[in-house]
């Protein structure tokens, strides 16, 4: 048992270091760029978690906002043709979801011409759609800087490689000239990295959203044929 233990602790001695090394060979990797390099990534990692954050945040309001009682119009139906309107309202109001939202807007329209049912549950749509696309427009954003941040860090890298080249005199070896290379290329994958991973979330959030919409279309024309009903 005791030789056990021993083996453990030999292989936990040995672990520690090579997980110091992995941080240390990242972070070196981060700041091998020099001081510009350094500031640029820096400035990525706070995209990339903005990035994160709001795709994060938004996925589940729009799931929340997709989840609806698969039997709500049918109860709003009995509702309504039987003349419980404040029920109706009473069910809106409890099942809290976009769908619901606007179901509650036609119903307490009814006795309105249908032209302003229609339009009233139209103008609670658009402002539920800019609701649920809150802030998405920022990963859009994201995705389109962060490359260009990246080729900044390029440009920048390069003219570091090029002015330690001048100052050589044009015999500048690779030594030399390898931080301004390395800021260069270190800023342009992280850049892309940051874009695409914005680029993905941003159309997924837009695909989720969509889904939602086309929901609300199709309940919010179920209620206007229920109202389209004979008595």
């Amino acid at each position: 048992m005791s030789i056990l233990f021993q083996e453990i602790a030999e292989i936990t001695s040995e672990a520690v270091p090579l997980v110091n090394e992995e941080s240390e060979s990242l972070l070196g990797l981060i700041t091998a760029g020099g001081p510009s390099g350094t500031i640029i990534i820096a400035v990525l990692i706070l995209l990339l978690f903005f990035a994160l954050y709001i795709y994060f945040e938004r996925l589940m309001k729009i799931r929340a906002s997709s989840k609806i009682d698969s039997n709500f119009m049918m109860q709003i139906k009995d509702y309504i043709s039987n003349g419980r309107i404040d029920s109706a309202k009473m069910l809106c109001a409890k099942e809290g979801s976009p769908v619901a939202r606007l179901t509650e807007k036609g119903i307490s329209r009814i006795g309105s011409p249908l032209e302003d049912i229609n339009s009233a549950i139209e103008n609670a749509g658009r402002l539920e759609v800019y609701k649920l696309e809150k802030n998405v427009s920022m990963l859009a954003t994201i995705a389109g800087a962060a490359p260009m941040i990246g080729f900044l860090g390029t440009v920048i890298g390069m003219v570091i490689a090029f002015k330690t080249l001048a100052d050589a005199g044009g015999s500048a070896d690779m030594g030399s000239l390898a931080g301004g290379i390395y800021t260069a290329m270190i800023t342009t994958v992280a850049g892309l990295i940051v874009g695409i991973i914005a680029y993905i979330g941003y159309n997924h959030l837009v695909v989720k959203t969509d889904k939602v919409v086309h929901q609300m279309e199709e309940n919010a024309s179920d209620f206007l044929d229920l109202l389209n009903e004979p008595a």
